[in-house]
């Protein structure tokens, strides 16, 4: 058995969040740029930049043996420059200018001719094909596309609003309002609870049978991050959690979250689970956990989630001598 690169027990939070799926690679936002037209002009003539286009909250990728994200130098997305309502400057690294733009729903002929460089899919599917870099890139994209579709009113007036500040902004178009909106992330708990020897785990009814994960919520106004994990926990499943301790943190623009990872000692052991949540909750041991990803009667999230890194240290920290690390176990695993 190979050992980890890393004990999960000491490994700081910097890194934890690096090892996430959507968030390995940064580009540099220069945000100090955004307002400079003669400058966004320059980047959108230099044949370096590279232009990503979203449609229908789906990225262009290139499917085949080693899939890529698809990226188009300026000259080559004329038409989708000339097209879209929405460009939004990503950054730039290594003298490389990123940019992503929106394809029409209703452009017929424009979708035709993307078609020819790859397929518009869904990032939750590709993204374990590709390239780390590529799909923080496109996680971004993505994200931007989004927050563009849903604020093209004004929140305050109703009217349309414009694109500004290199996609960073929109603004009302009426003078008298001038109601400027910025892109926000909704702030969402994940966590990992434990109590002695298990984890506790729950499963929608709508996953693939077999499917646990840990407890997920939103955070509500008003309450902070700890708050947030002990009322979701207690709401879904009725255990009652003591200790909180911040894992890491994962960008998930499906559609615009912001995964904050914990991990939760509990002080109670029986479940209560609330049916408008979960169809059931269960504690679970390394051993049945080994046990049902050896007979194929238990799935876990998907490694690109920060529910499966949660699961992960948990199991890996303590898990009994000779038994694999979870990876190891879950090698072939249908995702």
């Amino acid at each position: 058995m190979d050992p980890l690169p890393f004990d999960p027990r000491e490994i700081d939070h910097r890194t934890r969040s690096r090892l996430n799926g959507l968030c390995s690679y940064v580009v540099d936002r220069v945000t100090h740029l955004r307002t400079d037209a003669d400058w966004i002009a320059s980047r959108l003539a230099d044949e370096h930049t590279r232009v990503l286009p979203v449609w229908r909250s789906r990225n262009l990728v290139r499917a085949g043996e080693a899939a890529c994200a698809v990226m188009f130098a300026p000259g080559e997305a004329a038409d989708l420059l000339e097209a879209t309502d929405a460009l939004v400057l990503l950054g730039e690294d290594e003298g490389v200018t990123y940019f992503a733009v929106a394809v029409g729903a209703r452009d017929e002929a424009l979708q035709a001719r993307l078609a020819t460089a790859g397929e518009f899919l869904d990032l939750r599917d590709t993204a374990p094909l590709l390239a780390a870099r590529e799909t923080a890139l496109l996680a971004h994209a993505r994200a931007m596309m989004h927050w563009h579709q849903t604020h093209r009113y004004c929140g305050s007036c109703g009217s349309p609003t414009r694109v500004v500040e290199a996609g960073h902004s929109r603004v009302c178009t009426d003078e008298r309002c001038a109601r400027s909106a910025y892109p926000r992330t909704d702030p969402a708990i994940i966590v990992a609870v434990s109590r002695g020897e298990r984890l506790l785990l729950g499963r929608k009814p709508d996953w693939p049978v077999g499917r646990f994960s840990t407890v997920a919520g939103f955070v509500e106004p008003g309450e902070t991050l700890e708050e947030a994990v002990a009322r979701e926990v207690k709401e879904e499943t009725g255990v009652i959690c003591g200790a909180v301790h911040y894992h890491s943190s994962q960008p998930w623009p499906f559609p615009a979250s912001i995964m904050l990872g914990f991990h939760a000692h509990a002080d109670s052991d029986a479940i209560q689970v609330d049916r408008n949540e979960l169809e059931d909750a269960r504690w679970f041991t390394r051993e049945t956990i080994a046990a049902g990803l050896h007979d194929g009667s238990f799935l876990l999230p998907r490694p690109l989630s920060v529910s499966f890194r949660l699961i992960e240290d948990w199991f890996d920290a303590e898990r009994p001598a000779g038994m694999p690390a979870l990876r190891t176990l879950a090698t072939g695993h249908t995702w």
